[in-house]
This record gives C-alpha cells, structure tokens and sequence, in this order.
C-alpha cells in the first residue's frame, strides 16, 4: 500500500514537473521557395502560457537568436492578474519586435483591458492582419495573423487582403484548425499554432487533444507547440512545457521539398 502511495505521490510531482519546464525546442525547416536573401529567418514562438510566469531562463535562452517573437494566444486567462501578464510581456519583448494573435482564453478573460495593455506595450496586435517582412534586397515574407477559430473570429481572406503577391507566407494562429480553411490558391508555406498543449496528459499515441510537431498538410507544413502552460490542470504527462526557436530557410534545390 504504501508503495503504491509513493508511486502516485512521484508520478504528480514528475507531471507538475513537467508541466512547469523550461526548456526552449529548436525547430528548423526549409522550403525550396523561401527568399534566399533572408538566409533565415528565426522566430521565438509561445503560446498557451496562461497562468504562468515566463522565466528569465528563457529570456535570456533566446536573446540574440530570434528576429521576431510570435505570441501565439492564450496569453492569459480569466482570473490571472493584468500585473502578470504584463510582466511577461515586457520580458518577452526584450528578446525582439513582438506579434501576437489571440487565443480562445485570451477572450475569456478582461478583452478590452488586454488589448489596451498589448497596444501600450507596443506588441503588433495581428487580428485577421499580416505584416510584411523585408530584406536588405527588398524580398517578402508576410506573417498573416489570424484571430481565433474557436470563437469564429478567424477571418483568412481579410488577413490574406492586401498580402503582396510574391511573398512568402507564413500564417499564426493559436488554433490548428484554422487548417480546414487553407485553400492551395492561399500559397500558405507554414503555419504557427498551439492550443493542444500537445494531449498535455499522453500515453503513447492518446492525448486529450492532438500532439504537438511538425505536420504536413498538402502544401503546407503545420507546427503545433506544447506550449508552455496548463489549462484546468497544472500537469503534464508525455506533452512537457515548451517554448520554441523556429528557424525558417532556403533549402538546397536538389533536396526533397519539405
């Protein structure tokens, strides 16, 4: 009996464990069409912090590595303090420009008060909006902000509105079901999204919500982040807390396309 109590008791502290890491996954990949005078072009992605404190550890993890950081939603949630969140925003922003989309518990919690706080902060609030990239040689990357799908507020053709012809395309949004709604005419190389927590609970192939990774979809590659906080629970199981440095490039052109 008593065994069996330990047992437990180390498999809850292994889970709160895993839940609050912080450790930063590289990710690369590289597409044939991907604007060579970029060489490339590197993106701090987190998403789904909710209740947590963003650690220094990170921060400091990432500084000088990325060009760009990406929040992708659910920056908070009801009941945590504005104080908070703008703690971690002002430590997220030290790492570079930052661009957020919002995230089904972003809603939930104070609406008006949030955007007000991420407006003064000077984080670029990409609500069914892109901005464009460029090059020293004046080539395109356009990063397509699209709100969340689960409140049916994403909007593709009005973020697409606009969105230079030759650019390349990369498209965040918090939800991965915004891929049902990308069409091949859309062009859309990668797509940037949390929300599944990757299962957050796992016993092998079975979560409670679809697993994190790199994912092909027809045309497009898809990238779902554990994220790095814990919805209801503050546990994790075979899904650990993440944040993460996307590296984008030009692969060689007599390499399979990715």
């Amino acid at each position: 009996m008593m065994l069996v109590l330990f047992f437990c008791i180390g498999l809850v502290a292994y889970m709160w464990w895993e839940a609050h890491r912080n450790r930063i996954v590289n990710v690369h990949v590289a597409f044939s069409d991907f604007p060579k005078s970029f060489r490339a072009l590197t993106i701090f992605f987190i998403s789904d912090i909710h209740r947590r404190r963003v650690s220094k550890k990170i921060i400091e993890q990432a500084q000088e590595k990325a060009d760009i950081v990406v929040i992708g939603g659910d920056l908070t949630e009801k009941g945590v303090p504005l104080a908070r969140t703008k703690e971690n925003i002002r430590r997220l922003k030290q790492i570079a420009p930052t661009y957020f989309v919002w995230g089904n518990n972003d809603y939930e919690a104070d609406y008006e008060r949030l955007d007000a706080l991420l407006r003064q902060e000077g984080i670029h609030v990409l609500d069914n909006r892109a901005v464009t990239l460029r090059s020293k040689e004046g080539e395109k990357v356009a990063l397509i902000g699209i709100d969340d799908v689960s409140k049916r507020k994403a909007r593709l053709d009005s973020a697409l509105f606009g969105v230079e012809e030759e650019a390349f395309r990369i498209i965040a949004c918090h939800n991965p079901e915004i891929k049902r709604k990308i069409r091949p005419a859309h062009r859309i190389a990668l797509v940037l999204s949390g929300h599944t927590h990757g299962g957050q609970i796992r016993l092998g192939r079975f979560g409670i919500k679809e697993k994190g990774g790199l994912k092909q979809i027809k045309q497009t590659v898809l990238f779902i982040s554990n994220g790095y906080g814990t919805r209801r629970i503050p546990l994790r199981f075979g899904a650990p807390a993440e944040a993460n440095l996307i590296t984008i490039e030009c692969k060689a052109e007599d390499a399979p396309r990715a």
